[in-house]
């Protein structure tokens, strides 16, 4: 049987500020939604995923960091 994975809070986030509106408490949950969609991606289309993997955490930072640089 090959399930959909669930999205909680990514299926939720559209726009920066919606990241932003998320708790500490929640962006590992966020960051290991997104790794699992970028895994469940490169399943159908190989490709190289290290590299997407390893900005996960970086590119949420950046995100939240641009809130208070604004």
């Amino acid at each position: 049987m090959n399930s959909e994975p669930t999205y909680n809070l990514l299926n939720s986030i559209n726009y920066p500020e919606d990241l932003r509106k998320l708790t500490v408490e929640q962006l590992p949950e966020v960051c290991g939604e997104l790794r699992q969609d970028i895994i469940k991606e490169l399943c159908c289309n190989p490709g190289h995923f290290a590299a997407s993997l390893g900005t996960v955490e970086l590119t949420v930072a950046f995100t939240l960091r641009l809130q208070y640089a604004l």
